[in-house]
């Protein structure tokens, strides 16, 4: 089996109140490298709390965290922006594109702030959209794009930094049902590649393609069957 690249002990986050929200409950969570893992839950369950502490965009109350064995729960802003820049890709339900800028301009903005060079970032761009299968949309903007392939566009930027996970955060909540199949063949051929995934859905359907199910309410995390 190969090293986690997620390793989650005893991590909580709780949002200061009165009374306080526990919105994740002490939770332990191993995700080997080359695992694909859909997290399913209700709206409220607490599947955002967690995608964000998995996405170094919230820090834990208390726990460990370990990416890829760094342990990284109490990182400095400036070195979770960092990492979260070359290790982690994103892909959320909303796409995120600038409507004004062509699909390669859009791939090449995940690599305004890791330091790639400026030469050479329209041409890992054009790689990133020829992946996803875009390669004959490279000059086209969001606006003259279908929902899929917008969706496309989001996955090559977040593939273009070449990440360690893919974070998936309810990706075909507004595709319909031809093109929910097909974003979930393009994830399904990126995990054949070897690529790490945590997917967020409520949709027990897209939840079935992945390779194993973790579920999650009202803050608490289990394995499904447990």
């Amino acid at each position: 089996m190969t090293a986690p690249v997620i390793a989650l002990r005893g991590v909580r986050r709780t949002y200061p109140g009165t009374p306080p929200v526990h919105a994740l409950h002490p939770a332990d969570l191993v995700v080997h490298g080359g695992e694909y893992v859909a997290v399913v839950g209700p709206s409220g369950s607490g599947k955002s709390t967690l995608l964000h502490l998995l996405g170094l965009l919230d820090a834990p109350t208390e726990g460990v965290y370990e990416l890829d064995g760094r342990d990284v729960a109490a990182l400095p802003d400036a070195d979770r922006t960092t990492l979260r820049g070359t290790a982690i890709g994103f892909v959320f339900q909303a796409f995120h594109l600038l409507a004004h800028r062509t699909a390669t301009e859009n791939v090449e903005l995940a690599m305004l702030y890791n330091r790639t060079p400026r030469a050479r970032r329209a041409g890992l761009a054009r790689e990133a959209l020829e992946r996803v299968g875009l390669a004959h949309r490279l000059d086209a903007l969001p606006t003259t794009m279908s929902g899929g392939e917008r969706q496309r566009v989001a996955v090559a930027r977040a593939l273009v930094n070449r990440p360690r996970l893919l974070l998936c955060d309810e990706p075909t909540g507004n595709l319909d049902t031809a093109t929910t199949r097909t974003v979930l063949d393009l994830f399904g051929g990126l995990h054949a590649d070897g690529l790490t995934i945590v997917l967020i859905t409520h949709d027990p359907v897209v939840a079935a393609r992945a390779g194993r199910v973790v579920e999650i309410s009202d803050g608490r995390l289990r394995e499904r069957g447990r």
